[in-house]
């Protein structure tokens, strides 16, 4: 995740005065700017616009996931494979591989650190160890494999998984604290979301499965086995981060959006099973 970096006296002051409808549409703004390589431009925005964009990103990421299911219905003559090949690629073009970039640092990290001030020390590594590598690898092939066998009709899934698993990094803003040292620090300025940002961010979610229900695109057991999969992998990866290092970072966000992606994708095509 990237924005802007500020100090935390200054971000939880910020945090603590009341909303304005500006810095929440314009959150919306900054959202795509944090989550997405797509020129928007809107700069510069304030504490406040920065801290709002958690609140919108799974609307940003039901466009990610639109913009790399359409992808893939462009390849979709060439077959299922590759189809859902375009799907990843695009996405990953999309928003520049950051949530890729996250996992693999968070691999290396918690893979190779033995204390909480060595699995720091990795992640600010920008090299790419054999656990990130590894990690990369398994998450690509299992969404490819997975949306593969989601096609012909993978569009809703893709946009469903595309928004729910960008709540994720949200609820752990809200639930953990920020650890990354100011120093270095990119996510700052997003990390102080709170209570209403999450519930924003959960009625996007809502607002998405409700969408993609009322379509057809996803089935009643889809959706909610979909759901479940994501809040345990939330869970999951919060208790994680919590015991080894006490809190998230930006690369702990972007690498629990990744397991949460994929648990949902291989939850929906086994709910989904020998049907087409």
């Amino acid at each position: 995740m990237t924005g802007p970096d500020a100090g935390a006296a200054a971000a939880v002051a910020d945090s603590r005065q009341p909303a304005s409808p500006r810095a929440f549409f314009r959150g919306m703004r900054a959202a795509v700017v944090v989550l997405t390589r797509l020129p928007v431009g809107g700069f510069p925005y304030a504490e406040a616009e920065w801290r709002w964009s958690c609140a919108h990103m799974p609307l940003v990421g039901a466009l990610v996931g639109a913009i790399a299911a359409l992808a893939g219905v462009a390849v979709a003559r060439a077959g299922h494979l590759v189809a859902a090949v375009g799907v990843v690629t695009a996405s990953m073009l999309v928003t520049g591989a950051m949530h890729e970039d996250g996992l693999a640092d968070t691999a290396d990290a918690l893979g190779g650190g033995d204390t909480r001030a060595r699995v720091l020390e990795i992640l600010k590594d920008s090299r790419i160890g054999v656990f990130g590598a590894c990690a990369l690898v398994a998450a690509i092939l299992l969404r490819v494999a997975a949306m593969a066998r989601l096609t012909p009709h993978a569009v809703a899934a893709i946009v469903l998984v595309g928004a729910t698993s960008r709540l994720a990094p949200v609820a752990l803003i809200a639930a953990l604290p920020y650890v990354t040292e100011a120093s270095v620090a990119k996510s700052r300025s997003v990390a102080t979301a709170g209570a209403a940002q999450l519930v924003v961010a959960f009625a996007w979610v809502c607002a998405v499965g409700a969408g993609v229900r009322a379509l057809g695109g996803v089935s009643t057991v889809e959706l909610a086995v979909a759901l479940a999969s994501g809040t345990l992998t939330t869970v999951v990866c919060g208790a994680c981060f919590r015991a080894r290092v006490g809190g998230i970072t930006g690369d702990f966000l972007g690498a629990a959006q990744q397991a949460c992606e994929c648990a949902m994708l291989l939850a929906i095509a086994v709910a989904r099973g020998g049907g087409g």
